[in-house]
């Protein structure tokens, strides 16, 4: 019988906080409380990213970043009757809303929803292929008028799934939201580590989470501009491709429980690949790599033009079923990212700055 890894709390946290683009106080909080204590200088910023940094004094400066937002549901309307209609925060697929059980986070705390729909039993053969249109769905919250339900939640207030962290099996775990607070995660905890090490590596080490990544990596770019990095990772999730309908001839080919995924590809800097490769090796970790033929939808474009310019790499954790409810990893995959960037920071000499 196969025994379930200890799951960090750490890790844990992250992925019970709710925390769509914009609104990411619940995951702030935990990212705070646990990496705040590793570093040596913490700060927050405007648009609510959270730095912390090791070794101020460092060269090069490595900056690791990793999003702690996630996708979500605004409330825009609410109907005579009390039902809420919202707008989509990030790249929902609409066959998978309807019939959800959801959180609506509220200054007055959080309430309890559903995602209704017409039963099946009432729509003719037309309306059951109809998937339908982000306008046409909505909320029910129990309230009986708009006036209660407006004594209950406002425009403006957001909703998650209510899905929470499960192991499925072994060390294959399921979460709302591994995209990306693994990301976040990997990055605090390379910090917490690195921070424990009787030598510090010569680099100086800015752990970031940031914030509003799924509606255009907003928080990493003014982030990046803020750190001024010689060197930048970005830490994200990529596409698992070892499921049924899947053509790796379009998407690749990698697999959860593969390894950490490296990308290649002109938004990466090919010395920092090939020290991310180098470290991998030195650990005997398997890795999988990934061809990106333009900029990645990842912090990575936008930490390769901060400024003037940043030498970047790209490290995924394998997963499946992006952006779904119910998202799929392989903890020993995530265990892995984490011992690849301590040891990619331990071998960065002063002034490698990535130039070729």
């Amino acid at each position: 019988m196969t025994k379930s890894p200890a799951v960090p709390p750490f890790l844990i946290e992250l992925l019970e906080s709710r925390s769509p683009s914009g609104y990411e106080f619940e995951a702030q909080a935990v990212y705070d409380r646990h990496v705040k204590p590793a570093a040596d200088t913490y700060a927050k910023d405007a648009l609510g990213n959270r730095l912390g940094t090791l070794n101020p004094k460092g060269d090069p400066v490595l900056m690791l970043a990793g999003h702690i937002d996630e996708l979500g549901l605004m409330i825009t309307f609410v109907n005579p009757a009390g039902f809420l209609y919202f707008q989509t925060i990030g790249g929902h697929d609409r066959t998978v809303i309807s019939g959800r059980r959801v959180v609506i986070q509220t200054a007055h705390g959080n309430v309890k929803g559903v995602t209704g729909k017409r039963a099946i039993h009432l729509m003719d053969e037309a309306d059951r292929k109809k998937v339908p249109e982000i306008h046409e769905m909505w909320i029910d919250i129990g309230a009986a008028s708009k006036a209660e339900a407006l004594e209950r939640v406002g425009v403006g207030d957001v909703a998650t799934y209510d899905h929470g962290f499960d192991l499925l099996h072994g060390s294959i775990a399921t979460a709302r939201a591994f995209d990306d607070k693994v990301g976040a995660y990997i990055v605090g905890e390379t910090l917490i580590r690195l921070s424990a090490e009787k030598k510090r590596p010569p680099a100086k080490v800015v752990a970031v989470a940031t914030v509003q990544e799924e509606i255009g990596v907003r928080g990493a770019t003014t982030a990046s501009y803020e750190v001024n990095p010689h060197i930048a990772v970005a830490v994200d999730v990529s596409h698992a491709t070892d499921h049924p309908d899947c053509d790796p001839r379009k998407y690749g080919d990698c697999k959860l429980g593969g390894g950490p995924i490296l990308a290649r590809g002109p938004n990466i800097n090919p010395k920092v690949f090939d020290r991310l490769v180098a470290a991998a090796k030195k650990l005997k970790i398997s890795y999988q790599l990934e061809g990106e033929s333009r900029p990645t939808g990842t912090d990575a474009r936008a930490l390769q033009v901060a400024r003037s310019g940043v030498a970047t790499g790209l490290v995924c954790v394998p997963l499946r079923y992006m952006h779904t409810p119910s998202e799929l990893v392989n903890l020993a995959d995530v265990e892995a990212c984490v011992k690849l960037l301590v040891q990619f920071a331990k071998d960065l000499p002063a002034g490698e700055y990535g130039h070729w």
